[in-house]
């Protein structure tokens, strides 16, 4: 009968077997870790939305193909205690990164930013769609969201909409910003831009914000050029006083979902709540999203006796005082432009 072996010495064994294998592991685990998850290099975007759990977005990386060893990847990040850390949100991620950068990349919150630039005199709508390009935003439920007068409550605006208070400026935004977060932004630089003598200013000239807005609107919807914007001011405000129509053409077509460019004699008669033609004095709201040298212009008109302005076709208005003027200018311009 063979002689067993004493405890202590299986136990030595056991205890040397156990290392040995913690060893190896550790040393499989280091070179997991710090090894790249595919061979070749390709980029890979994947988007973690809110509310996403560690094992949702776990499953997320998997499928991408960011993840070679399920059980190593959980020991990484629970090691790191970034089970609770990892940011929502759209990532680029490299296949040539290691397990340990990834995880990295993702308790950081290096995610990936749209560089969105608004121009001045945008629409509403025409914001929604821009937004809607970089998936960013759903054109209808921005425009909703914009039309909430609980939301608009809560940013300030006494107002039906917030056309004319989303701020013209290149915004860097991400997917994981709600609609609501991205309009606050704008709204936010909205706030930041108008300083408050500007306010004064207008309260001085008797106007409301909204009122102040909508002017400032009509002025950037008229024209681009920054040297004649307080001359169209001054039409505006010199109509506004002797009680005449301020007749601008873009408040006819305003509610126009799909409009060619061309503004026609049919437009100019439609009897829509923005069109000037139609109706007396400013606008009920906005018709665009004015930027700073419109909102400087409608509280700045130059000191001058227009009453109306036709385009010279180079981009810039013949400005008249007489109806008489202004009817030869526009024989004239209008002529100009069939020839061409």
């Amino acid at each position: 009968m063979a002689k067993r072996k004493p405890f202590r010495y299986r136990a030595r064994r056991v205890a040397g077997t156990g290392l040995l294998l913690l060893a190896l592991f550790v040393a499989y685990y280091v070179y997991h870790t710090h090894t790249a998850v595919a061979p070749e290099s390709r980029t890979v975007t994947v988007d973690i939305p809110q509310g996403t759990g560690f094992f949702a977005a776990t499953d997320i990386l998997d499928r991408a193909g960011l993840i070679k060893n399920r059980p190593l990847f959980y020991v990484l990040v629970i090691g790191k205690q970034a089970h609770r850390q990892i940011r929502a949100g759209e990532y680029e991620f490299s296949t040539a990164m290691t397990p340990r950068q990834i995880v990295k990349k993702l308790v950081k919150g290096e995610i990936k930013f749209y560089k969105v630039p608004i121009p001045e005199d945008l629409t509403l709508r025409e914001i929604a769609d821009r937004l809607a390009g970089y998936k960013l935003a759903d054109p209808e439920q921005f425009i909703a969201l914009a039309h909430d007068r609980k939301f608009l409550a809560s940013l300030g605006i006494d107002a039906a909409s917030a056309e004319g208070y989303l701020f013209p400026d290149t915004y860097w935004l991400d997917r994981s910003m709600s609609q609501r977060e991205i309009m606050r932004i704008m709204v936010r630089e909205f706030r930041k831009r108008v300083k408050p003598d500007m306010i004064a200013r207008a309260e001085a000239l008797g106007m409301t914000m909204g009122e102040w807005v909508t002017l400032a609107s009509l002025i950037g919807k008229e024209s681009g050029c920054r040297s004649e914007k307080p001359l169209i001011s001054a039409v505006f405000h010199n109509r506004l006083k002797k009680g005449m129509k301020l007749q601008s053409d873009p408040t006819a077509v305003y509610d126009l979902a799909h409009f060619n460019g061309t503004i026609t004699r049919y437009h100019l008669r439609r009897r829509v709540p923005h069109n000037t033609y139609w109706i007396a004095g400013l606008p009920p709201g906005p018709i665009a999203n004015p930027g700073l040298d419109s909102l400087e212009a409608a509280l700045k008109p130059a000191p001058v006796d227009y009453l109306y302005f036709v385009s010279n076709n180079n981009g810039s208005h013949y400005f008249s005082s007489t109806l008489p003027a202004h009817r030869q200018a526009v024989v004239k311009y209008q002529t100009d432009r069939k020839k061409n």
